[in-house]
């Protein structure tokens, strides 16, 4: 934030000749608003505030610091894997599963047996209680814009999501709030509602990924949760209802069953788990599970 229009004068309260240090102060002001420059002389940086400012912004300063001081010692030898994923990220399977899934079942048309049996049919969730449906709808996609669209934007947030938190607990995490979100969906909009789509799981994996950043950094500094959320709903009104039956309720219902996943991830226990081979694995096998049957479900009835 500049205030060289200002008229009270500014005063150099920090200097050093490492870009990366200044531009750490520089955040830690611009998030909490407070007035300064940086002063680049010679070889060295200033930070210059108002007079008035100095107090709040070298403590703002001294506070963030020394909270990154303490987490670094706290952190055990390990850390570096303490997040991390125990299994590499099946992106990759993932997406091309989507797009293989396309290939077979083609967009939607009102005689194909896969979206008869496959989408999000309220009716049939509500009356016959065939809830695998909200899974089932997942695979499915409208026209090859709406699959692309999900492919390549999802594809990048499922990768750094799975980075995160794992293989198996990521996508098992991406599934079950998926299944929420279309849950909700189904019951707020009764009978009559038809969807289908990956979106519900890419939206969901956006209020994860939020949730995630803003527990992992310094908790003074609110920009760093509300940033995320607030591109999560810029995202949502842009993309939300665009195509025929796409449903911007299932996308905000996903973000939202995102959000609450996404504080479940945060426990010590979670964390835990997300370190652990053998759980990672045993939720990726259910997750598997999970989809391959609500497909057998669906062509059983």
């Amino acid at each position: 934030m500049d205030f060289a229009r200002s008229k009270a004068a500014g005063e150099k309260i920090l200097e050093t000749t490492d870009p990366d240090l200044m531009w750490t102060w520089e955040f830690v002001l611009s998030a909490l608003q407070i007035p300064h420059q940086i002063v680049f002389e010679g070889r060295v940086f200033y930070l210059v505030v108002p007079p008035d400012a100095k107090t709040q912004a070298l403590q703002e300063i001294d506070e963030y610091m020394l909270e990154l001081q303490n987490k670094s010692r706290s952190l055990p030898a390990n850390s570096d894997n303490e997040e991390g994923a125990t299994l590499q990220p099946p992106t990759l399977l993932l997406m091309g599963s989507l797009v293989l899934i396309f290939a077979i079942t083609g967009p939607w048309e009102a005689n194909s047996i896969w979206f008869q049996k496959g989408a999000a049919n309220s009716q049939a969730i509500l009356a016959h209680y065939e809830w695998f449906r909200v899974v089932t709808a997942l695979t499915l996609h409208a026209n090859i814009l709406h699959l692309l669209n999900n492919c390549v934007l999802g594809g990048i947030l499922v990768h750094f999501f799975l980075l995160c938190v794992g293989s198996g607990i990521g996508l098992f995490a991406l599934l079950l709030a998926s299944i929420t979100g279309n849950s909700v969906n189904v019951l707020l909009h009764g009978p009559g509602h038809i969807f289908v789509g990956f979106s519900t799981a890419i939206f969901a994996v956006i209020g994860m990924l939020a949730i995630l950043s803003y527990k992992d950094k310094v908790s003074g500094i609110r920009a760093y949760f509300q940033l995320p959320l607030m591109g999560a709903f810029a995202l949502l009104a842009m993309l939300g209802s665009a195509g025929a039956h796409t449903d911007l309720g299932a996308h905000f219902f996903g973000l939202v069953s995102g959000l609450l996943i996404g504080k479940l991830l945060g426990l010590p226990i979670t964390r835990k788990l997300r370190r652990s081979f053998a759980a990672q694995t045993v939720f990726f096998l259910l997750s598997l599970f999970i989809f391959s049957s609500s497909w057998i479900l669906a062509f059983s009835r």
